[in-house]
């Protein structure tokens, strides 16, 4: 008992969030929320060839109508033939989000087929060490599109979506050059962790999945307002409208995993090899050095290797791991020697780290082939994930093209934007659009901040820094929801708060 309460103080602020928005009240919550966070984390990812879009819906309408329409008592059937140690309820809500896996969102679910020959293993190596259920594995599906470098916009990194400060508690290192919630090795057992330290709390694996996506402090808030039900279902209307769709979406792609075949779902193809291996860096070592010594290409180097931000191991006090083909860190243990001399003083003169976050590369940023060239000045307000999003780029090539640091920008910069060539005229009006909007907004935005509380010596307070925003700030208190922080300062939007700005926080003890 004392274990649990302790991980409950402990825990309390961690959150976790796969989709933000309520939906409309004619709709299960969440799944059109989810559809577009789908596309979202899909259109990141590295597979997209250049010459395909992706569309709201995969096939529409009629073509749905194609789809056979089973009835209940298969899905039921099927979810209780599955043996796993999780309830596997079935529903209104789980329905809808099976009809959207196996109807509406087929081409999505195809890829993450193909990626999940990948990742799955990565996870259920991690499940099998701790004794955890392997069908946890499916939680990254509804997290990150199983999309290592998946950004969410309250700042949760990775294929298990950590926030900052949640994965440092957890062992994951975050500084310039490294980002280990997006390591699917390190992050899978962070997350096992955690999920262990949930379940010693709840005992019960669908409030556990409730709880990694809102926080125990919010799921624990709903119990105690239904006065001590434990159970997912009977607590469903006193949880976050996102959560309510966060354990139905979960049961979903259990099922749909399970019994693709049955839907006619295929894995595609993606370019990452099944078998690979890791060879530990002992000193620093571009991917470059790598590419030329192996003829791997560095984008294949940077799939295997994503918690690399810029191309970098920093191996200058301890070793990093550096995951390859198999045969490719076969060759690489062969010539390591040569790798590490090669291009040396180019790249790292007296064996010093030199590609640095705030100074412009030496080397030049060579554009995507076929490609044009968009402009955009950054506004007040801009985030650099909804900058990737408006124009259909990967985050980290945003960040590569600009050299962009853990996500700082300033206002008045200019950031290059390479889109395909025939399209340069459509981002170009979405330039326009998006800079005119924030120029229009920015006085409004000025002048409707939230005037500030008088200091209450009742209360503990928070000075706002730069970069804060109300997730993180409630992540530093335990058991402080950001919709505490919101309602004690009278505060409706949430993106309107400024550094120096004092928010009231709890009642002191």
């Amino acid at each position: 008992m004392k274990k649990a309460v302790w991980i409950v103080t402990f825990l309390a602020a961690a959150a976790f969030t796969a989709v933000k928005a309520e939906s409309p009240a004619t709709t299960v919550p969440g799944t059109e929320e989810y559809m577009a966070s789908l596309d979202s984390m899909m259109n990141e990812w590295h597979k997209r060839p250049a010459a395909i879009e992706f569309v709201v819906d995969s096939i529409n309408e009629s073509a749905e109508k194609l789809i056979e329409e089973l009835p209940d008592s298969v899905y039921i059937a099927r979810l209780a033939a599955i043996n796993s140690p999780f309830h596997f309820t079935f529903n209104s809500q789980v329905k809808s989000y099976i009809k959207l896996y196996t109807q509406r969102r087929r081409d999505q679910v195809e890829q993450m087929l193909g990626l999940s020959q990948y990742y799955f293993p990565i996870f259920e190596e991690a499940l099998d060490a701790a004794n955890m259920p392997m069908e946890l594995k499916y939680l990254p599906v509804i997290e990150s599109a199983l999309n290592p470098r998946a950004l969410s916009r309250a700042g949760a990194s990775g294929i298990w979506q950590f926030m900052y400060y949640t994965g440092k508690r957890y062992g994951l290192e975050v500084d310039s050059y490294l980002d280990e919630r997006r390591d699917p090795v390190k992050a899978s057992r962070a997350a096992v962790s955690f999920l262990s330290d949930l379940y010693d709390i709840y005992g019960d694996w669908q409030l556990v999945i409730a709880a990694y996506n809102c926080g125990p402090g919010n799921v624990n808030k709903a119990i105690r307002r239904s006065g001590g039900k434990r159970d997912f279902w009977e607590i469903y209307y006193r949880l976050p409208r996102e959560t309510r769709g966060y354990v139905p979406a979960f049961i979903a792609a259990a099922y749909t995993f399970s019994y693709a075949e049955e839907h006619g779902l295929r894995a595609q193809a993606v370019q990452l090899p099944v078998a690979t291996d890791t060879v530990m860096i002992t000193q620093p070592l571009h991917f470059k050095q790598v590419a030329d010594m192996t003829k791997v290409p560095v984008e294949i180097i940077r799939e295997l290797n994503p918690q690399y931000r810029l191309d970098v191991i920093p191996a200058k006090t301890k070793a990093y791991p550096l995951r390859l083909a198999f045969d490719h860190a076969t060759l690489f243990a062969s010539v390591e020697d040569t790798v590490y001399a090669h291009r040396r003083e180019e790249f790292f003169p007296n064996n010093q780290l030199v590609v640095s976050p705030t100074a412009a590369s030496a080397h030049p940023v060579v554009a995507p082939g076929g490609s044009g060239v968009v402009y955009y000045t950054v506004k007040s307000g801009d985030v650099v994930g909804l900058i990737a999003e408006w124009f259909d780029v990967r985050l980290s090539d945003l960040r590569y093209w600009n050299n962009i640091n853990r996500n700082m920008i300033r206002v008045g910069q200019k950031l290059v934007i390479y889109v395909p060539k025939d399209k340069v005229g459509h981002y170009e009006s979405i330039a326009r659009k998006h800079g005119s909007r924030q120029a229009s907004t920015s006085q409004t935005i000025a002048s409707s901040a939230p005037a500030e509380l008088a200091e209450d010596a009742s209360y503990i307070y928070h000075t706002v820094r730069s970069g804060d925003s109300v997730w993180t700030i409630a992540q530093q208190y335990p058991g402080v929801s950001n919709e505490d922080i919101l309602r004690l300062n009278n505060i409706t939007d949430a993106r309107r708060i400024k550094p120096g700005q004092k928010l009231k926080i709890k009642p002191r003890s």
